[in-house]
């Protein structure tokens, strides 16, 4: 963050894991911004259903991080994205969803249902703030690997996906700079995933 902070970015503390922590934070925005350019939902929680937590705390903070918090930054924050109309910009919101989103998990179940959800707001969403905010989703599947894991996963993970690779964190950039340049795509969802749907189909 100080990096970023020399560089001359700013930054906003925020917790998403109640209403009014997101709510607060729609309200710095509003204070410090004319407009906005793009939003992109990048908060998220990975709590699988082995967690600590009961199973309706797991849910209810799954569906607050990925659900909640997106729906009510969309509603906040939209006059100031379609104020770039006044330019004749188009804005975007983007929201980062998952490949679990379409396929179901056992072991992360509410995750996988909260980034479904998701996924369907992007719909809403886009139909509501068309023609000048554009509203799309990016499902990634595996991207890069933690420091942690051993070869024996690597190795496991990588046979997943068709091109059995792990691109990196530059494959999401580079998909979230498609979309913000994009005029003529919305409503829509960019899958980050190898061809791994086809390995699991064959």
């Amino acid at each position: 963050l100080d990096l970023l902070k020399q560089k001359g970015v700013q930054t906003i503390k925020a917790d998403f894991a109640d209403e009014a922590g997101i709510l607060r934070f729609a309200d710095e925005l509003r204070s410090s911004f004319h407009s906005l350019r793009a939003v992109i939902h990048n908060a998220s929680e990975w709590l699988p259903e082995s967690s600590e937590h009961d199973h309706g705390t797991v849910m209810q903070r799954m569906l607050t991080v990925h659900v909640m918090a997106p729906y009510l930054l969309n509603q906040e924050l939209g006059e100031l994205l379609s104020r770039q109309g006044k330019f004749g910009r188009q804005a975007d919101i983007i929201h980062m969803s998952d490949y679990v989103a379409g396929t179901g998990s056992k072991k992360h179940i509410a995750y996988a249902a909260s980034k479904a959800a998701l996924d369907n707001l992007t719909l809403s969403f886009a139909g509501k703030f068309a023609p000048v905010v554009k509203v799309n989703s990016i499902a990634p599947a595996l991207l890069m690997f933690k420091h942690g894991d051993d070869a024996s996963y690597r190795e496991k993970a990588l046979k997943k996906s068709l091109l059995g690779i792990a691109p990196g964190e530059t494959e999401g950039v580079n998909a979230i700079r498609y979309i913000l340049e994009s005029k003529y795509l919305t409503g829509k969802t960019i899958a980050l995933d190898g061809g791994r749907h086809l390995v699991q189909a064959s």
